[in-house]
């Protein structure tokens, strides 16, 4: 007949506690109880419970251990390295705390861990889609002149020009995708230099004039800067994050409106600098994913812009990357505000 595990502890024990009573008993009642009588039982009494809570306290701990063991064997991601025995104890709630925290653990663990694998898919997917999209077209550009169209210059220079722009946008994926790469393999090295942030913004604003025109976009101040803003930070990083900026609100931004860039006060310590325009805004459930990798509000309309859709991923890096943060607001409808912080120039 097998008994239960708990029967087989308890059987152990008592008996156990039983040869110990036995010898503690005689030895008292045959050499010490004849000369001290009454004083000799309670000191005997005493011993015995004392070396009794050991012995049972040794006992459950060790059981108990034994059971954790056997538990972590039987679990193949447990380790049984992150098991010790002195941690074992007989205080069931707080070995249940200890159990429900560890098992707490691991979960979140499994849990990052499929999301990563989750998210890892996603991003492979997006690469192949985002380099497919202009290899093919270049592709099929290329076919259509070697088939005898390049007989014809007026086919010939548009196609060609055409697969250009193919061209332009695998590599505007590609550096993206190398950028993205090294700042999240490599972290990011920083050149930290005091730059008048104001004159930087004039210059992107001077790059992104003609494109701007074309979709009759006014690039603006909010106000009139009587004096430099002086702020601590890499020059040609804070340029590509103003870039992306400005340019994304040029994409997606409504004709004949606005661009507006502010640097106002943030704190004692700090400037925030916010590109506002006036565009079509995004919707609320996109928000919180806005930042991550080629993520798009609207699939069709964002390819048809062109880009990579890394800029706002490597926007966020680069502002983490200065110990700053980066705010949205946004209104469907109304427009949105992009925002970072720069630490001031002392």
């Amino acid at each position: 007949m097998k008994f239960k595990k708990t029967y087989s502890y308890a059987l152990w024990s008592a008996t156990y506690l039983t040869l110990l009573s036995v010898a503690i008993v005689a030895i008292s009642y045959f050499f010490i109880a004849e000369h001290l009588g009454i004083a000799a039982i309670i000191v005997s009494i005493a011993a015995l419970f004392t070396i009794s809570f050991f012995i049972i306290q040794y006992r459950a701990e060790h059981f108990i251990y034994r059971r954790l063991k056997k538990i972590y064997d039987d679990v193949s991601f447990l380790d049984t390295k992150d098991l010790r025995s002195d941690s074992v104890t007989t205080d069931i709630d707080k070995l249940s705390k200890k159990m429900q925290k560890f098992v707490e653990g691991k979960r979140l663990e499994i849990k990052s861990l499929t999301e990563r694998d989750s998210f890892r898919r996603d991003f492979l997917g997006n690469v192949a889609h985002e380099l497919k999209t202009p290899l093919f077209t270049v592709q099929g550009y290329i076919l259509t002149l070697i088939e005898g169209a390049v007989n014809d210059k007026k086919i010939r220079t548009k196609y060609l020009d055409r697969a250009n722009k193919g061209v332009e946008r695998l590599v505007a994926v590609i550096k993206d995708l190398d950028m993205i790469a090294k700042l999240e393999t490599d972290g990011m090295k920083l050149n930290i230099e005091v730059f008048n942030i104001l004159e930087l913004i004039q210059n992107v604003f001077d790059l992104f004039e003609m494109r701007a025109k074309k979709r009759n976009i006014t690039l603006k101040f909010d106000k009139i800067y009587e004096f430099p803003v002086f702020v601590r930070g890499d020059v040609e990083k804070i340029e590509q994050v103003l870039i992306n900026l400005v340019v994304n609100s040029i994409k997606y931004g409504k004709p004949n409106g606005t661009t507006m860039v502010a640097v106002d006060n943030y704190s004692d310590n700090k400037f925030i600098v916010k590109i506002i325009d006036n565009g079509e805004g995004i919707k609320q459930q996109h928000l919180s994913r806005l930042f991550e990798r080629f993520y798009r509000v609207d699939q069709s309309r964002s390819r048809e812009q062109g880009g990579s859709g890394l800029g706002l991923s490597i926007v966020k890096h680069i502002i983490e990357a200065h110990d700053e943060i980066i705010l949205l607001k946004s209104t469907y409808g109304l427009g949105s505000e992009f925002s970072f912080t720069l630490e001031k120039a002392k």
